[in-house]
């Protein structure tokens, strides 16, 4: 069933003028659940559907979410662009990055908006790494650490968490972003292109959940080793 906003005004008044963008691909055993978490908070959701094979886009547009739709796979990156320029062009003033996957919270989504309001920040980066609340195993530690390190050598930025998919963008910020990178070079490319915005920006200490069918798709390690190459490689 959809979320109707309308029905919800209290909930969701603070943050009309928020996008939540959600790089999609082959999640609809899980993308309606994460779609109903975030529509309680957060009225506007759109999803990137890039090439979906099972059906994604039809679960997220029967669960609420606006859906574009990429009609082959072109990678996280050129979701997140697709994404950026749709909710630029229906007036948001921040925009929200979201995993598909359900290893976001809301809560702590709805806390880097307000604290982006608060203290008037362009950019909010989530960090698993500012608190002991996220559990990721050793490899997995090591090889995100490993990420930060070449991520904030390469883009001069000073970052616990250099490829957290959790961020606000303020509207300032996300008008200088255009992603080239589609894969998860994007990851470095967007921390990058914000950096030299010379906007102000903070971290918050956000939770990641690894759950299991995170880990049955093998996501949460080979991303980051996916990372770690490309930011060898570059």
């Amino acid at each position: 069933m959809s979320f109707n906003p309308a029905e919800h005004p209290a909930a969701s008044a603070d943050n009309r003028d928020v996008w939540v963008v959600i790089p999609l691909y082959n999640e609809a055993t899980v993308i309606a659940e994460v779609i109903a978490g975030l529509l309680p908070v957060f009225p506007n959701v759109v999803c990137i559907d890039d090439g979906s094979r099972d059906g994604s886009g039809a679960v997220a547009r029967a669960a609420g979410a606006r859906v574009v739709s990429h009609p082959i796979n072109l990678g996280q990156g050129a979701a997140l662009q697709t994404g950026f320029e749709y909710a630029l062009e229906h007036d948001a003033r921040f925009v929200v990055t979201f995993d598909a996957d359900g290893q976001h919270r809301v809560v702590d989504a709805e806390a880097m908006v307000a604290r982006a309001r608060a203290e008037g920040l362009s950019i909010v980066f989530g960090s698993r790494f500012l608190d002991d609340r996220t559990k990721p195993g050793l490899l997995k530690r090591i090889v995100l650490k490993t990420a930060v390190v070449a991520t904030n050598w390469t883009t001069k930025t000073k970052l616990t968490d250099a490829h957290n998919g959790l961020r606000v963008i303020r509207e300032d910020a996300l008008r200088q972003v255009k992603l080239r990178q589609d894969r998860m070079a994007h990851g470095t490319e967007i921390v990058m292109q914000l950096g030299r915005t010379g906007l102000p920006y903070a971290e918050q200490p956000v939770e990641v959940l690894y759950t299991d069918y995170s880990r049955s798709k093998g996501q949460s390690l080979l991303n980051s080793i996916n990372i770690l190459i490309e930011l060898v490689i570059r």
